[in-house]
């Protein structure tokens, strides 16, 4: 059995807490809004009152939190888990947060005398519920190493990308991919309809050719359900892309769809709709993403 702390549970983060306690873990928990983490503690879960009460407790801590000024917050603020004593822990951000900002923390750790990994998922709220999440690893070996059997509890897809940093930075990449997939999903949809076809008779058969995936097999059924519930929340697909433009930029490349994509989304949230699933982009074309009565 093996102390672990988490420090963010939202939708996310309490399912992959949940599965990582389950597997015979005491588990030690924090959450800036305490009710988020009542199920867990309800489950034999240790809450803890900060970041820094978390790190103190465990051996081994996870974070997943909502923007990299989250991270930085419960990281290095006060009674932030750099405050407690670290030595000989490991640290592993599983936040899709700035590369830059993974550098540091596994600079800090370094310093006294931990290790840490930045470890962004892909899979959204079925693959943590599944534990068949995709997790992207940047950091040492030796911290991947000793992570490993507890990324195998969450996850399907599992592997070290490079050094700290690269674990975003692949994240990014990512998010790229599924920018694009994301505004394809839904303008065929919007097209096909448009064209009078039978909704369930397209899906079917693009999902079995060349315009299959992972978007067009998960979300399109939410969309046609009406069901527009956060399996990840507009907001973050926005504040995802922005890192992915700024990471670009610095490397002097232009992404002109991605760029496309987040102007879409942030068309979407300046209509109100930031707190939606991401296939919620449906609703800059059906009124309140409701299908049009041909």
């Amino acid at each position: 059995m093996t102390k672990i702390g988490f420090i963010g549970t939202g939708v996310m983060g309490a399912t992959i807490a949940g599965h990582l306690m389950e597997a015979g873990n005491e588990l030690f928990v924090y959450n800036r809004t305490k009710a988020k983490t009542d199920e867990l503690v309800e489950a034999g879960a240790v809450y803890a009152a900060t970041p820094q009460e978390v790190a103190e407790q465990a051996e081994l801590i996870f974070s997943m939190v909502g923007y990299p000024k989250d991270v930085e917050e419960i990281y290095f603020g006060e009674n932030g888990v750099f405050e407690a004593e670290l030595k000989g822990k490991v640290l592993v951000d599983m936040t899709t947060s700035e590369p830059g900002l993974a550098i540091r923390i596994a600079e800090k750790a370094k310093a006294v005398g931990a290790e840490s990994l930045d470890a962004p998922v892909s899979g959204g709220d079925i693959g943590a519920k599944n534990a068949t999440l995709t997790i992207m690893v940047g950091g040492d070996e030796s911290a991947y190493e000793k992570v490993l059997p507890f990324f195998e509890l969450v996850g399907k897809t599992i592997m070290l990308q490079g050094p700290a940093g690269a674990g975003q930075h692949t994240k990014m990449a990512n998010q790229i991919g599924i920018a694009g997939t994301m505004t394809a999903m839904v303008e065929l949809m919007v097209y096909a309809d448009k064209a009078g076809l039978d909704m369930d008779k397209v899906l079917t058969t693009l999902g079995g050719g060349g315009a299959s995936t992972w978007s067009l097999s998960n979300y399109a059924p939410r969309i046609l359900a009406e069901d527009f519930t956060p399996g990840f929340f507009v907001k973050h697909f926005i504040k995802d892309l922005g890192i992915a433009l700024s990471e670009a930029e610095k490397m002097g490349l232009e992404l002109p769809a991605t760029a496309g994509a987040k102007a879409l989304y942030d068309q979407l949230a300046n209509k109100g709709f930031e707190n939606d699933g991401t296939q919620a982009l449906i609703k800059l074309f059906w009124e309140d993403g409701k299908r049009p009565q041909n």
